[in-house]
């Protein structure tokens, strides 16, 4: 491939990939509406959802919220809902763990059954070599992330 066709495949590669994030960004918007929350909320329970059980402090920073009041107000929202419960760490009872109400995180991933119906669909007609590469290519992508969201916070 010349240089020239290799830098218009990237252009379009980057296009996609912004337009993917468009509509995943406006997916999540609609699936926390729908459950009657905002998209902190809704994405500290995916976190949840993803990692298990987390501190606040652990929350709130992959949140991008302060340690204080912003992530205590998303916890209490999120276990009024019934959608989370706190719990004592049985190795240090000083500090709250919060993890999922499983019975109830259902109500909020029911959302997710089309993307994922859709998603499965697209996915059987891949071939093992593309899963494999497709597979590699967002682990890599989601090792990247956080540092890009760091840089990103600390922009002026």
């Amino acid at each position: 491939m010349s240089n020239p066709e290799r830098a218009r495949m990237e252009q379009e590669l980057q296009l996609a990939i912004q337009r993917s994030t468009m509509w995943t960004v406006l997916l999540h918007h609609t699936t926390a509406s729908k459950a009657g929350m905002n998209v902190t909320d809704a994405q500290c329970i995916n976190a949840l959802t993803l990692d298990g059980p987390q501190t606040p402090g652990q929350l709130a920073q992959l949140l991008g919220v302060t340690t204080g009041g912003a992530i205590t107000a998303v916890i209490d929202r999120l276990e009024k809902a019934g959608y989370v419960r706190r719990t004592r760490d049985p190795d240090d009872r000083r500090r709250v763990i919060i993890e999922l109400v499983p019975e109830n995180a259902g109500r909020f991933a029911r959302y997710f059954e089309p993307i994922g119906r859709a998603f499965g669909e697209k996915l059987s007609s891949y071939s093992d070599d593309e899963l494999t590469f497709l597979v590699g290519y967002v682990a890599d992508n989601n090792a990247m992330m956080p540092r890009v969201i760091d840089e990103v916070r600390r922009m002026p």
